[in-house]
């Protein structure tokens, strides 16, 4: 008989969030085939117009750009489709999920703050102002770097099509072919994202993770420069959850022990060191579902280089001027 407790665990730790994450990955696959079954994507693309025509990108990029405000696995799959189609080209595929990352930001900025505000009060806007010039850093220089990448749109065949008219597709097509297109890429979805993801579980459930954590506290004497009482933040943020490390700097921070300028650059660090271990755990199971396994991991590590180098950038400019 099975031990109600090791059912329990197996539940609430990879059941449940399997099962979630799946779910939420339908809603967005769904809503993404169903946009361009209707043939939106243009209208959608408006939004972004401006700056899609900065960065010499495509419309469909536009319209991955506007419904990354709302759902990253819509804006992703869209990018996908695209891809598989040859709409675009793997160069404009990389930059374009690049792009997204401001966006993708302010999809998460809401609960970003409301969790960090009560945590370390007026440090929260520091923190959130610091990550949220990261976000803008990094789709400035994308575009920049698409621009002289990439062809203007009158010239470049990978926007053909997109500057005209389109045929209507009325709702009953649309459906029925957004059924479709579900059907293929949630199928491949769930081949990819169920085995990876247990993976990941168990090797938490094995103490990789623990193992990881006593390797970073350490191995931490390149950061010599922070305040030792700060470490116990970057070691929380790394190990656990974003949530841990600010608890720690709550505490921290109501006890007198740190300012606003050390709990903010302990934040940074933990985020910076934290970032492909979160890549791995929480980012990789879903890209390989929409993308192949190779090509989501290309992705994962040139969105993970570029943020790290923003964040860094303000982090060091951060230390500088807060003197």
């Amino acid at each position: 008989m099975l031990d109600p407790h090791l059912l329990h665990t197996l539940w609430h730790g990879l059941g449940w969030p399997l099962a979630r994450l799946l779910f939420f990955v339908a809603i967005g696959l769904l809503v993404a085939n169903f946009i361009e079954a209707l043939n939106w994507t243009q209208g959608v693309a408006k939004l972004a117009a401006p700056l899609i025509r900065v960065g010499h990108l495509s419309d469909t990029v536009g319209a991955s750009f506007s419904m990354a405000f709302f759902s990253g696995v819509s804006a992703n799959t869209m990018l996908s489709e695209a891809y598989d189609q040859e709409k675009i080209s793997k160069k404009e595929l990389a930059l374009a999920n690049l792009f997204n990352s401001l966006p993708s930001y302010f999809l998460h900025l809401p609960t970003v703050f409301f969790i960090t505000a009560p945590l370390i009060k007026g440090a929260a806007f520091i923190y959130v102002g610091l990550t949220f010039g990261a976000a803008v850093l990094r789709t400035i220089f994308i575009l920049i770097l698409s621009r002289f990448m990439l062809a203007p749109a009158m010239e470049s065949a990978n926007r053909e099509g997109f500057g005209v008219a389109q045929e209507r597709t009325n709702l009953r097509e649309a459906c029925l072919k957004t059924w479709k297109r579900f059907k293929k890429k949630m199928k491949k979805m769930v081949i990819f994202t169920v085995p990876i993801y247990t993976a990941v579980f168990f090797l938490g459930r094995l103490g990789m993770y623990n193992w990881l954590k006593n390797f970073i506290s350490a191995h931490l004497g390149f950061l010599s420069w922070l305040d030792p009482r700060s470490i116990s933040i970057v070691v929380f943020h790394v190990a656990a959850e974003f949530s841990a490390g600010l608890a720690a700097a709550g505490a921290l921070l109501a006890s007198g022990s740190l300012g606003y300028r050390e709990i903010i650059l302990a934040l940074l660090v933990g985020n910076v060191l934290a970032s492909p271990m979160r890549a791995v755990r929480h980012q990789f199971p879903y890209y390989a579902g929409i993308f192949s396994p190779r090509l989501a991991l290309e992705l994962i590590f040139y969105s993970q280089t570029f943020r790290i180098t923003s964040i860094v950038i303000m982090g060091v400019a951060y230390f500088y001027l807060s003197r």
